[in-house]
């Protein structure tokens, strides 16, 4: 079925590496709670700390994996026991372990650290040959055009539900698999230099349970690294708000839109933050949605298999809730929502850097900073228990603004998500996009990862965005490489 397309207060920190060992993987609770800290010598300058005191020093595969340089021994303990369960496999009901069965009946991936290998970012397929894998951190979306569910803000698909999976325990059918090929963009800078970009194009075969409704929707989102998430998580809604009602009251093509979404934990509507349309508004909602949607392991806050009422041999399908209890314990989930809560963000890389500070003035002087707003000073998040109250207080320095912003057609999926339009994305945060190479070993970004690096992703910009992308279609070759330094430093 082929588819149409300041000065920061002194902080704690880990020492200079070029790369730090890998800790966590094999971490135990001796190796967290003797970690090396020791307090910053000299203030570091604006920027740097990019969490404030929860700021990291580090490099390497594992930058996206450590937790705050300012927790306690006891929120150590905690954060190693929410990476066991974020990283190791879940298995098929029944087996001998009864803490980590209930894989399934569908499923993408077998644990979260799946899709977000090393706490990072998942990326689309190879292709080669006109032959690629099927893809584990970049997920389908499915809806239909019709009144939304209230609490999932689409419309799911009637046989499929609301995300297609392509794997299955045993005696279940895999939903199908995913195609993908991309086609050619070709442009040119206003130097001469000449640029192709990949639009990628989606579609599915094989499938088990018959045809997709043929007004099926589908969108494309790819897994996103999660350092500094539960700071995020930590501006206040009135910030988010302010950035709306300031470019609302400016002049130019800047209007950032507020997603407001259902939020399961706190049981009402609440301003959305993650997820590609900012479609979710806290980690506790994501993480249980993620859990049941990827892996099939339900919770109290994401009740009930995802089979559709076609699908007989999903709902026939062994539970790996014992004696009608959930596949995750409450106490596990909320371990594995404080452990992603507090993944530190990475301090920035060559502040002082002649090339980055042109690459800073251009990123201004071409708009970048309308949408991606540098820094905020955090707030108690919604959920204390599941995240550390060293994260409130903090001048932080995402780069976003946290909003819905129309891309253009370019980038448009045509579904809408809660509040969000068909042709609305939210603002990513930048921070730590640098890294991404190191930790994941790609380069690739926007919500299903066609851009291969910073410049193409500018490249893809269009709508709200198009007059920035203009810019930089009109800067010279050393200016477009100071631009990207600058944001791979942040």
């Amino acid at each position: 079925m082929p588819l149409s397309p300041t000065s920061a207060a002194p902080a704690s920190r880990w020492p200079l590496t070029t790369e730090v060992q890998p800790l966590l993987l094999t971490a135990t609770l001796g190796l967290l709670l003797a970690a090396p800290l020791h307090a910053a010598e000299t203030s570091p300058p604006p920027g740097e700390l990019t969490g404030g005191a929860t700021t990291v020093w580090v490099d390497g595969k594992n930058a996206f994996s450590l937790p705050a340089a300012n927790l306690s021994d006891e929120e150590r303990t905690r954060f190693a026991i929410g990476n066991s369960f974020f990283k190791r496999n879940w298995v098929e009901a029944p087996a001998s372990t009864k803490v980590r069965d209930g894989l399934g009946p569908h499923f993408i991936a077998r644990s979260c650290g799946g899709c977000h290998a090393l706490d990072g970012r998942g990326r689309p397929p190879e292709v080669k040959g006109g032959r690629h894998e099927q893809p584990v951190g970049l997920l389908m979306r499915l809806s239909v055009p019709g009144v939304a569910d209230p609490h999932e803000g689409v419309l799911p698909e009637p046989t499929y539900g609301g995300q297609f999976n392509n794997a299955a325990v045993q005696g279940v059918r895999p939903e199908g698999e995913v195609t993908l090929r991309t086609t050619p963009v070709r442009g040119r800078f206003a130097d001469g230099s000449r640029y192709t970009l990949q639009q990628p194009v989606y579609g599915f075969r094989q499938l088990a349970y018959g045809p997709m409704s043929p007004k099926v929707l589908v969108s494309p989102r790819v897994a996103p690294q999660l350092m500094g998430i539960g700071l995020l998580e930590a501006i206040a809604e009135a910030d988010i708000l302010q950035n709306a009602a300031d470019q609302a009251a400016s002049p130019g093509p800047i209007k950032g839109q507020v997603n407001r979404v259902w939020d399961a934990v706190a049981q009402k509507e609440m301003v959305g933050r993650f997820g590609w349309k900012a479609n979710v508004a806290s980690i506790a909602h994501q993480t249980a949605g993620a859990f049941r949607g990827d892996i099939g392991i339900t919770s109290v806050w994401a009740p009930g298999e995802g089979c559709t009422p076609v699908q007989k041999d999903c709902l026939q399908a062994s539970s790996g809730g014992h004696g009608g209890a959930f596949e995750i314990d409450q106490p596990t989930l909320e371990d594995v929502v404080f452990y992603q809560a507090v993944l530190a963000p990475v301090a920035r890389r060559q502040i002082k850097d002649p090339q980055v500070r042109q690459g800073q003035a251009l990123f201004e002087q071409a708009g970048c900073a309308s949408c991606h707003r540098p820094s905020y000073t955090t707030h108690q998040g919604p959920n204390p228990s599941m995240s550390s109250p060293t994260l409130n207080g903090q001048t932080i320095w995402p780069y976003t603004d946290l909003l819905l912003h129309d891309m253009g057609p370019g980038l448009a999926d045509g579904r809408p998500d809660f509040a969000a339009s068909g042709s609305q994305w939210k603002t990513p945060a930048l921070w730590g996009i640098g890294l991404i190479q190191a930790v994941n070993g790609h380069t690739r970004l926007l919500h299903d990862g066609r851009a291969n690096g910073v410049l193409e992703a500018v490249l893809w910009h269009g709508g709200e965005a198009q007059a920035a992308q203009q810019q930089v279609l009109q800067m010279s070759r050393a200016q477009r490489a100071a631009l990207v330094k600058f944001v791979e430093s942040l």
